[in-house]
């Protein structure tokens, strides 16, 4: 009995050596898999500050702060594009996150069942729409309507309020900043909506019966129950979509006009980061493709950024809702 027990007894070390050595292999791979990622972008980001260090020393602080880009002259300043990322961005988000609450909650709330996954499997298609594809719906669809329609009422009834008219000021060429904010919105909508939906999702059932139950409205429901449950992954789905609305490129190099001249006015053509880097990279040489390095280096920065005070956000909200 003791003969035949032994091998048994003795290839229980041996088997567990083995799964050892396999736990600490798969450990190993998947800690090169992160250290691969992080020197990635590191070496993205260094790579762009080092092709921009001439027109840095050249410029110096200055190239972030002026609005002078004239490569004939060989002098760059870099806000316009920072000017015109950051508010079409913003006009994105303003459009898009009520707009992707409004789709998340008639999916989860409203809609009746046999609809909310054909529609809810429509939108997240729209994702994995080309963006030169919304760039060439907004040239040729969007731009006539804001040319005829949106831009002469904007001018007429918006444009003579005291402080935010200058905003809504200028020539009815359709193609501006508030035109490419508007095709970004709806690029970023199937994100937003999507993370919103499934979060949506996570509520219990038996929360928003008792709300019912009590004699809440839908939208005492979605306001009061719904969004501080799911508060903390909604501003991550909200922050998810603005880093894709400031790296956007070919759809907003075909309606924001490419002008790198200063303007406030939203109806104006501007530029961005990414479409001007887009735009002018393949003819740029020496320093100007130095500037346009440095560009991409600042639009590396201010991407991080964002979604690090939305990581930061989280975690403070994290917090609260632990204490």
């Amino acid at each position: 009995m003791n003969a035949t027990a032994l091998p048994a007894r003795s290839g229980i070390p041996s088997r567990d050596g083995k799964d050892a050595r396999n736990d600490r292999l798969f450990r190993y791979v998947l800690t090169a898999t992160v250290i691969f990622v992080l020197f990635a972008l590191a070496s993205a980001a260094l790579s762009m500050l080092w092709g921009g260090r001439h027109v840095l020393a050249k410029e110096g602080l200055d190239f972030f702060i002026t609005a002078e880009w004239n490569p004939v002259e060989d002098q760059y300043g870099a806000l316009v594009p920072i000017y015109g990322t950051i508010v079409t961005a913003l006009i994105a988000m303003v459009i898009a996150v009520p707009v992707s609450f409004g789709i998340a909650f008639f999916l989860t709330e409203v809609a009746p069942r046999w609809a909310r996954g054909p529609i809810g499997t429509a939108i997240e298609l729209l994702a994995g729409i080309p963006s030169i594809i919304y760039g060439m719906w907004g040239l040729f669809v969007l731009v006539p309507v804001m040319t005829e329609h949106v831009t002469p009422w904007l001018n007429d009834h918006v444009g003579t309020w005291p402080v935010i008219g200058k905003l809504f000021q200028g020539p009815p060429l359709g193609i501006g900043m508030l035109t490419a904010g508007i095709v970004l919105a709806i690029m970023v909508i199937p994100f937003i909506s999507s993370v919103m939906r499934e979060v949506f999702l996570t509520v219990p059932t038996r929360l928003k019966e008792s709300a019912y139950a009590l004699g809440s409205t839908k939208w005492e429901v979605s306001w009061d129950i719904v969004l501080p449950y799911t508060r903390s992954a909604v501003i991550g789905g909200v922050f998810l979509g603005l880093g894709r609305a400031l790296g956007e490129t070919m759809a907003v190099a075909f309606v924001i006009g490419n002008s790198v001249n200063f303007s406030a006015s939203l109806l104006e053509p501007g530029t961005t980061i990414a479409a001007l880097i887009a735009n002018d990279f393949g003819e740029a040489t020496e320093t100007y493709r130095s500037a346009l390095l440095l560009l991409g280096f600042v639009l590396f920065i201010v991407t991080f950024f964002v979604l690090a005070a939305a990581r930061l956000m989280l975690m403070q909200l994290s917090r609260k809702e632990g204490n």
